[in-house]
């Protein structure tokens, strides 16, 4: 099933399932539990990111060919680190460029989104699949001169500015996606393909992340883990390609859809 979270006219937000024909009729009940096809077509007002996470773990350097591009080596354990739950931002709604600190070097990174239905706590790979809800895609934007040089050492300043991680368009969930190693992945900026790989490449895939993560760890109903970007991040470019105002940015995953997002310089 593919699952949307949107606005309707009166403000108030909902889920909805997407038909392969575009329709969208309204989901009753609990998408971390119990939840039906109502029937009943839905008044969409308003694409919303199709979760509202209770955190946003990262795995950076998960891609081999992204760590070969950046002379890094390849990791002997997954790289973590967060996201700000308020840098979430909705399919087609800009990625704002902060003023309050230089933002120079914002690159982007296209990422496949895990989302979990359950609370983990010590979960094994062999169960790992059984506690997701299901997938969507991530646009993990990244400044980088915050990430590496001005960020102590940690990478979540260049990461977690407000719009800097754009989900949708919807959830796919993992009744239709089986196998989430097998998908095509891609960044399009400006009308260019810039990344274009495919999920097999990660180096953790996804049970060994969340046995990784959960290991005496308790993971919520609600999380969402960004599992790596491919190579042809802008940052390795040369000369690099870094987001400036007016760019346009799509993400596009097999099976899940586009997540396209303008670019603009905050007022």
């Amino acid at each position: 099933m593919k699952i949307i979270r949107y606005e309707d006219s009166s403000g108030a937000i909902h889920y909805g399932r997407q038909h392969d024909d575009g329709a969208v009729t309204k989901l009753n009940g609990d998408i971390f539990g119990e939840y039906s096809d109502a029937g009943e077509a839905a008044n969409v007002a308003k694409l919303l990111a199709p979760i509202a996470p209770v955190d946003i773990l990262c795995i950076g350097l998960n891609y081999r060919k992204h760590a070969e591009e950046g002379g890094q080596p390849i990791p002997d354990y997954p790289v973590l680190f967060m996201k700000n739950v308020g840098s979430l931002q909705n399919p087609g709604d800009p990625i704002i460029l902060p003023k309050a600190l230089p933002c120079n070097t914002v690159d982007y990174e296209c990422e496949l989104a895990v989302v979990l239905s359950k609370e983990c706590y010590n979960v094994s790979q062999e169960d790992a699949l059984d506690y997701v809800l299901g997938y969507t895609c991530a646009h993990d934007v990244s400044e980088r001169e915050w990430q590496i040089n001005r960020g102590g050492s940690q990478w979540c300043r260049g990461k977690t500015f407000a719009t800097f991680c754009p989900l949708g368009p919807c959830l796919v969930t993992t009744d239709e996606i089986t196998d989430p190693h097998t998908l095509r992945i891609k960044t399009t900026l400006n009308g260019e393909v810039m990344q274009d790989w495919s999920t097999d490449d990660m180096i953790f895939n996804v049970p060994k992340l969340i046995e990784f993560l959960s290991a005496g760890t308790r993971l919520l109903p609600g999380t969402v883990i960004l599992t790596g970007t491919p190579q042809g991040v802008g940052g390795a470019r040369k000369p690099p390609v870094f987001l400036k105002d007016g760019d346009e940015v799509t993400i596009s995953i097999d099976r899940i859809g586009d997540l396209f997002n303008p670019v603009v310089a905050e007022a």
